[in-house]
């Protein structure tokens, strides 16, 4: 067996994940109702649900649009259910009846034939306002009320809802702490804000009555790539919090694959092509639309999912400075990775023994080559597979919080998984999934 080390490498680079602004998250439960989606006058609303600020569950039951003077419908039979708790992105093509599906929810489009539930209770049996008032619902143009200041934009549906100033007042500080906004920006107006953070005012708007449903329309759409990518790790780290349930709009099947737990790939005509986690969609594309749909870099987004300590690391025989080279070559007899690793007292990776490291009677202190690539538990598995590839090593070193020496990462063990039945199984909900900084920041 050959004893010979991998090949050395460059440093790993940073897993990505900056801390967020949420880092703060308040997730006291009010009672309430949210209305993002109409805001014009509407009589006095009653008191609020029981169940308000609980996630509920949708339910399209064979739900289909049709527009006076066209041929075909806008939605077609649309049955799928969404779990309370868990982002649905429904995503395709233009025309695809995307937005439409979502809308169809607070009744700011009309269900011509079909039936959407949430809860337990038929939309059609709410009255479009009140209906409304109960989901929050957060735009691509973001639509804050210029001429009204934050508090006020935030206050919207509360003061619709007729909550009392004190608590009002309360929850437009408990959010603006969640969005990470400092007080004072509460008087100003949208227009002296940054356009992330008139986007963070919005979701907190849509979140202002703690709404059992939430609905996205391409709520990051407007703002830059970086700025687009931090708002998202931003709001996954708020979902992971709240667990609302939420319908998701977008046209991008990267943001769908990253904000989902659940997609809907919808094609021309408005009718589904596959609704699946994004593992599934990744590694069992339902057929040859959704496969071209989704790209040809299907398991690099699948790794992006996953963290090096979701799979099952290989074992490499272990020694310490001293130690005879004869006991060493008995260990690497049947060794899972044919090399053996020098660690410390305190279990740290400090090299791989070379063929001239094994020649000599004892393991001396400093092994000829680096143990570099050394990864991280907590380490993206698509930035893992990275490092190993541009150190042109099989084997790196996985180690815990702690720099002790969890595990040996390879090539083999990564292709292995992509192949198996384990690949169409999600390791995380949208919320808790591996987060990558945006570029500008690594």
């Amino acid at each position: 067996m050959s004893s010979a080390p991998p090949n050395a490498g460059p440093s790993r680079a940073p897993d990505g994940g900056a801390a967020g602004s949420l880092a703060r998250i308040a997730s006291a439960r009010r009672r309430g109702g949210s209305d993002l989606g109409t805001i014009a006058p509407v009589e006095q609303a009653s008191a609020p649900k029981s169940d308000a600020g609980v996630a509920l569950e949708v339910e399209f039951r064979s739900a289909t649009k049709r527009y006076a003077g066209t041929d075909s419908p806008a939605l077609e039979a649309l049955t799928l259910d969404v779990p309370a708790g868990e982002i649905c992105v429904f995503v395709g093509p233009s025309g695809s009846g995307k937005t439409t599906a979502m809308r169809m929810v607070n009744r700011m489009v009309e269900i011509t034939e079909g039936d959407i539930v949430v809860g337990d209770r038929s939309v059609r049996d709410r009255a479009p306002a009140e209906l409304r008032r109960e989901i929050g619902y957060v735009i691509q143009q973001i639509g804050l009320f210029p001429h009204r200041t934050i508090a006020d934009n935030i206050a919207t549906v509360p003061r619709l809802l007729g909550w009392d100033r004190d608590r009002i007042d309360a929850r437009v500080n408990e959010l603006l702490d969640v969005i990470g906004l400092e007080p004072e920006l509460m008087r100003r107006f949208p227009s002296q804000l940054s356009g992330g953070q008139q986007q963070r005012v919005g979701v907190a708007r849509a979140l202002a009555a703690n709404p059992g449903v939430m609905l996205m329309d391409e709520p990051f759409g407007a703002v830059d790539p970086i700025n687009r990518e931090k708002l998202q790790n931003e709001f996954l780290r708020l979902q992971a919090e709240l667990h609302k349930t939420i319908l998701f709009v977008t046209h991008d099947i990267d943001e769908a694959i990253k904000m989902g737990d659940r997609v809907a790939v919808l094609r021309d005509g408005g009718r589904l092509a596959q609704y699946a986690t994004p593992a599934e969609l990744l590694m069992a594309p339902g057929d040859p639309f959704v496969e071209d749909f989704v790209g040809a870099d299907r398991a690099l987004k699948r790794l992006a999912l996953m963290r090096v300590a979701d799979i099952d690391l290989w074992n490499a025989p272990l020694v310490h400075i001293g130690q005879s080279t004869a006991e060493v070559r008995a260990k690497l007899e049947g060794a899972e990775v044919p090399y053996a690793l020098v660690i410390d007292q305190e279990r740290r990776p400090i090299g791989w023994l070379s063929e001239a490291d094994l020649a000599r009677e004892t393991v001396r202190a400093r092994p000829d080559t680096s143990p570099d690539p050394i990864l991280e538990l907590d380490d993206v598995m698509r930035d893992a597979l990275s490092d190993l590839l541009q150190a042109e090593t099989r084997y790196a070193p996985v180690v815990d919080a702690g720099g002790r020496i969890a595990g040996v990462l390879s090539v083999e063990i990564i292709s292995e998984f992509l192949t198996s039945e384990d690949a169409l199984v999600e390791e995380h909900s949208a919320g808790e999934r591996p987060l990558e900084e945006p570029a500008a920041e690594k």
